[in-house]
């Protein structure tokens, strides 16, 4: 069986929940973190020295941060869909996860979606803030260009190149910022929209996490 640690609410558990729902895993999961608390305590410690999640025990194997996780689940479960084991195209998607984690999601998750939506109005450093959408701006016009003529990231079908980057669309394109037209994005959201497990997992309401800096 596979246990899964982790809130809802928390970007990294989406992708992973997002990609479990994809392959279709029978799983068990664990609510902790924010105000389920738990992550301090010796038996999860022994689980995540670090104390974060997500965490899963795939049957007794314990994997945690997040993309390790994505490249885990889909080298066992998702070969063929989700993995190739050419390197020269596993790297296809490699590099994407990559970029969505070093450069996207700290100027989005880091920059404006914890600067601007989760600091209350009083608190916000606007230069910064404003700084961090326009480089947003820059990496969804560049996302956009390359889904010119793409269903998804890599062509015709959902990879893992789209897992890491397209958990985003959810929250960038639904709250109140500035934002240029980028309309393959947009074709490229709708079509995440009608995937089950996408709705599940990843259009998580986040209403709740306006204005607060806690959990």
């Amino acid at each position: 069986m596979l246990t899964i640690w982790g809130r809802k609410s928390s970007f990294n558990v989406q992708k992973v929940m997002w990609l479990v729902g994809e392959l279709g895993l029978e799983h068990r999961h664990i609510e902790a973190g924010g105000q389920f608390g738990g992550l301090d305590t010796p038996e999860f410690r022994a689980l995540n020295p670090h104390g974060k999640v997500p965490v899963i025990d795939d049957s007794g194997f314990v994997v945690w941060e997040s993309h390790a996780i994505l490249r885990y689940l889909a080298a066992r479960y998702g070969e063929g869909r989700f993995w190739r084991t050419a390197p020269a195209e596993r790297s296809l998607s490699d590099r994407w996860m990559d970029w969505a984690h070093t450069t996207l999601q700290p100027d989005f998750l880091g920059g404006v979606f914890w600067g601007f939506y989760r600091t209350p109005e009083l608190q916000r450093d606007l230069p910064a803030i404003r700084s961090k959408v326009e480089a947003c701006a820059r990496h969804f016009q560049l996302l956009d260009r390359e889904l010119m003529g793409r269903d998804y990231m890599l062509g015709d079908a959902l990879t893992l190149a789209d897992v890491p980057l397209g958990t985003h669309l959810y929250r960038y394109l639904n709250i109140d910022i500035e934002r240029p037209r980028v309309p393959n994005v947009e074709a490229w959201y709708r079509r995440l929209e009608e995937r089950p497990a996408y709705r599940q997992h990843v259009m998580v309401p986040f209403e709740d996490l306006y204005g607060r800096l806690d959990f």
